[in-house]
């Protein structure tokens, strides 16, 4: 009969884990891989270096000339809220591997306890134990005292790799986080690199428009004379003084624009307001290298954000056999051993207070599996979505290094004509200052050429600030700015 029973139950065994494997939804299909192009084309139009040579791959300490900036990197590394938030989130992850791995090992656990039980008398258990004696002559007692002492062992075994997947899963994720820590590490030099040059380009106009302001305040000062000596009208006056009134108000537009720059700044390096150290002389001499865009295949490589996708795209695999497995059979082992007496005095005589137990257990899911059915879909799903957000990743990646390779380009050929307009311009003011003076040249003339020499130069200003955030953007997308 007993035979008999354990066939039954095996049957059953096999039957739930056939059904269990042969029964799983169907899976939707993944994404077909995204195939990259070989080259950037942008690249080879516009005359950059189409080599394996990547600017990405440099060091920020020596893609970044400029010690003062160096410096507001460096203290944004220590000092920075975001990145410190961050850190301690990988720290998290990287707990919880750990807490991964120690479920497929087994648990030993230790304890000890004190009772007290009293059954009663016309029990069975009561029955019993009022006719028994421990010695003769000695009732058992009544109530009856329990002690014990005792270690227990339970352990899973992992014969799908169930636990095993979702641990390596978690190494996964804690990969990502590091990528995603290096992503916004990149994204944190580029913000302070732009933002330091854009106060380096606020400080230049602010010297611009205090050199025009003295050449105008010189001119108004001719007009002056010239009105006292009858050859202009107080038209001519008025017209030059609120040309100088209205250069002067713009000063103090700039100056607040500094110091919201020089805050930016603080910010992101974790500091209250306080001067910026910088050197705005070393503005129009930034960044004289070339930039090397290299081939689209070292973005997989050197890109935080895709390589971040890339691990996403690995765990959410490893999660979708952890979601199978759980429709496997479970094997588990649970063991103990200690001392259990009805008295302290005999809790450590062996063998007689002397117990132990083992078991084994095989459980699988027979009916009823609509959660593990929406647990292993959800985690199909998660795969498909993270193949998805990698691909974006990619093209995205390829974009925005086609767009700032352009951009480059375009703001270079901007500049150079930009500067031969400021050249021309800068001519035409002594020019017009010395015809005006000769009375061969009317004062609208001088005052024109004054107005659009000062907007060519801020301009120019403007272009060179452009370019130079534009080169930090290009370090920035072609996976630069991470590795110190």
């Amino acid at each position: 009969m007993t035979r008999n029973k354990l066939k039954s139950s095996l049957g059953i065994l096999v039957l739930s884990f056939t059904l269990g494997a042969c029964s799983l939804p169907k899976l939707a299909q993944s994404p077909d891989p995204l195939q990259t192009p070989d080259t950037f084309a942008v690249a080879t139009v516009n005359n950059f270096p189409a080599d394996t040579q990547n600017t990405g791959l440099l060091n920020w300490r020596q893609f970044f000339k400029d010690s003062n900036l160096i410096a507001l990197i460096d203290t944004a590394f220590q000092h920075n809220q975001e990145l410190s938030i961050i850190l301690q989130e990988i720290a998290i992850e990287r707990n919880d591997i750990q807490a991964k791995k120690g479920e497929y090992l087994p648990f030993v656990n230790i304890g000890a306890g004190a009772g007290v039980d009293k059954s009663g008398s016309y029990t069975r258990n009561g029955a019993v134990e009022h006719s028994l004696e421990v010695k003769p002559g000695t009732p058992f007692p009544d109530p009856v005292p329990d002690f014990l002492l005792n270690a227990q062992v339970s352990w899973e075994l992992d014969i799908w790799k169930k636990l095993r997947n979702a641990k390596q899963a978690q190494v996964m994720r804690y990969l990502s986080s590091q990528e995603g820590k290096n992503f916004m590490v990149t994204n944190l030099v580029s913000e302070i690199a732009s933002s330091y040059y854009e106060l380096l380009s606020l400080d230049q106009q602010l010297k611009i428009l205090k050199q025009n302001i003295a050449i105008q305040e010189n001119a108004l000062a001719i007009v002056r004379l010239q009105k006292m000596a009858g050859t202009v009208t107080e038209l001519a006056v008025l017209r030059f003084e609120a040309e100088v009134l209205k250069n002067q108000s713009k000063q103090y537009i700039i100056q607040q624009e500094v110091y919201e720059a020089e805050n930016r700044i603080n910010f992101l390096v974790g500091r209250f307001p306080q001067t910026v150290a910088r050197d705005s002389s070393s503005f129009q001499h930034s960044f004289t290298d070339s930039i090397h865009a290299g081939i689209p295949s070292q973005l997989l490589m050197n890109r935080p954000d895709i390589r971040q996708a890339e691990f996403d795209v690995a765990a959410s695999k490893l999660d979708v056999k952890v979601a199978k497995a759980k429709f496997y059979p479970n094997l588990s082992i649970h063991a103990g051993t200690g001392y259990q007496a009805f008295n302290a005095r005999y809790l450590f005589t062996s063998p007689q207070s002397l117990m132990y137990s083992a078991a084994g257990e095989l459980m699988a899911p027979l009916i009823n599996r609509k959660a593990l059915k929406a647990d292993y879909l959800n985690a199909n799903s998660r795969q498909i979505k993270a193949v998805y957000n990698y691909q974006k990743a990619v093209l995205n990646g390829f974009i925005e290094v086609s767009n700032q390779l352009s951009n480059l380009n375009n703001l270079n050929r901007s500049y150079a004509l930009k500067n031969k307009q400021v050249e021309a311009l800068t001519k035409s003011i002594s020019i017009s200052s010395t015809l005006f003076k000769s009375a061969h040249a009317d004062y609208m003339e001088v005052l024109l050429t004054q107005r659009d020499a000062l907007e060519a130069k801020m301009e120019l200003v403007e272009l060179k600030k452009q370019q130079l955030q534009s080169v930090v953007r290009m370090y920035q997308v072609l996976g630069g700015g991470w590795t110190n």
